[in-house]
C-alpha cells in the first residue's frame, strides 16, 4: 500500500512537472515571437516611425492587443486547444510590433543584458512561488492595486514628462511584477490541483507568466537600459 501511494505521488509530481514545463515552453515561444518580430520590424526605421507616428494604426494595434487578451481570458475554457494557442501567439505577435521601438531606443548590448537580468530575477521568483508554503493569494489584491497605481502614474507622466516620476514607477513596477510572478506560479499550481489540465489552463498560465516577464523586462530596461 505504501509503495502504491508513493508510486502514485511520484507520477502526480512528474505529471505536474511536465505541465509546468509546457507552460514555461509556451511562455518562451511567445517571448521569442515578440522579440523576433520586434527586431525584424526595427530593421526598417521608416516602418517603425510610420507606426508610432500614425495614431490610427497605434490605437488599432492597442485595441487588437486588448481584444485578444480579453477574448482569450473569457473564452479559454470554450476554445479548442489550437485556437487558444493561435490567439496567444497572435497576441505575442502584436506585442512584438509594439516592442520594435526598443531596438531603436536602446543599444542591443543593453537589451541583451537586461533580458538576462530579467530571466534571472524571474526564475528566482518563479521558484519562490512554486516552493513557498505561504499563501500568496492574500497579497494578490495589494499587487493588483499597485499595478493599477503604476498604470495611472504612467498615464499621468505622459503629460508631466517627469524623469523622477518615471524612475519611481519603474522601480515600483519591478517590485510589483516580481511579486506577481511568484503569485501567478502559485496560482497556476493551485488551479492544476483543482482542475488538472482541463480548459486550456496551460495557455492561460503561459499568458500570465508571459505578461509578468515582459513587464518586468520593460521596467528593468528603463532603469538599466541607458547605461551603455
Amino acid at each position: 500500500m505504501e509503495q502504491q501511494a508513493l508510486h502514485a505521488k511520484t507520477n502526480e509530481t512528474a505529471e505536474f512537472g511536465n505541465y509546468m514545463a509546457g507552460i514555461f515552453a509556451w511562455m518562451f515561444v511567445g517571448l521569442s515571437i515578440s522579440g523576433i518580430i520586434g527586431y525584424l520590424i526595427a530593421q526598417s526605421s521608416d516602418s517603425v516611425k510610420a507606426l508610432f507616428l500614425n495614431p490610427i494604426s497605434l490605437i488599432a494595434l492597442i485595441i487588437l492587443q486588448f481584444g485578444l487578451v480579453i477574448f482569450l481570458a473569457a473564452r479559454a475554457t470554450k476554445l479548442s486547444a489550437n485556437t487558444a494557442r493561435l490567439a496567444f501567439l497572435g497576441y505575442a505577435a502584436t506585442v512584438g510590433i509594439m516592442l520594435s521601438g526598443i531596438f531603436l531606443a536602446y543599444a542591443s548590448t543593453s537589451i541583451m543584458r537586461v533580458f538576462f537580468i530579467t530571466g534571472s530575477m524571474f526564475l528566482v521568483m518563479a521558484i519562490v512561488g512554486y516552493l513557498t508554503k505561504i499563501d500568496l493569494s492574500k497579497f494578490g489584491v495589494i499587487l493588483l492595486m499597485g499595478l493599477v497605481g503604476i498604470i495611472i502614474a504612467t498615464i499621468v507622466n505622459i503629460f508631466l514628462r517627469s524623469d523622477g516620476l518615471q524612475t519611481i514607477v519603474s522601480y515600483l513596477g519591478v517590485i510589483i511584477f516580481l511579486g506577481l510572478t511568484a503569485y501567478d506560479v502559485q496560482k497556476i499550481k493551485g488551479i492544476y490541483k483543482q482542475f488538472g489540465t482541463a480548459g486550456n489552463m496551460a495557455i492561460l498560465g503561459a499568458l500570465s507568466l508571459y505578461l509578468d516577464f515582459l513587464n518586468l523586462f520593460l521596467f528593468l530596461l528603463r532603469i538599466f537600459g541607458g547605461n551603455d
